[in-house]
């Protein structure tokens, strides 16, 4: 393989181990969520205004994929939805405190996760790999702007 395959499947692979790993623990906690609606929850949690626009764009998804998402999580007892008292067009969103549960727990995984990746492979010793994922994410950051305009 060449270095470009080799960073290709490095990515994928790591991209997909994560996630897996991430659904496997909160599944083994009980949580009957998918890790899309997990992150949809972290959104909401993470907006301001806590509208529905405000969420679809932090998750740079169409209104239209962030409502199909909403309303499975309004039927999971996750999300509250409620129409603005100021202005009927904008829908506000609300975490029920079993969906803030969830959220503890997905918190707890990341923290573990990353503990484990400071204890294992003392990443927090090597600058240039901090620096290179730091690159990376930016460059994925940057890329993910471009195509939502």
């Amino acid at each position: 393989m060449n270095k470009k395959e080799i960073i290709n499947t490095l990515l994928v692979d790591l991209f997909n181990h994560i996630l897996r790993i991430e659904e496997e623990s909160l599944q083994k906690l009980g949580v009957k969520l998918t890790m899309t609606e997990v992150h949809v929850l972290e959104a909401i949690e993470l907006s301001e205004n806590k509208t529905m626009t405000e969420v679809a764009n932090r998750l740079n998804i169409t209104l239209g994929t962030l409502t199909t998402s909403i309303n499975r999580l309004v039927r999971k007892n996750m999300v509250i939805k409620t129409r603005n008292k100021t202005d009927k067009r904008v829908y506000n969103l609300s975490l029920t405190n079993e969906a803030l549960d969830v959220l503890k727990v997905h918190d707890q995984f990341h923290d573990e996760m990353i503990q484990a990746l400071l204890d294992d492979l003392m990443i927090d010793e090597d600058d240039l790999l901090i620096s290179s994922l730091e690159n990376i994410s930016n460059y994925f950051k940057k890329r993910d702007k471009k195509e939502v305009k």
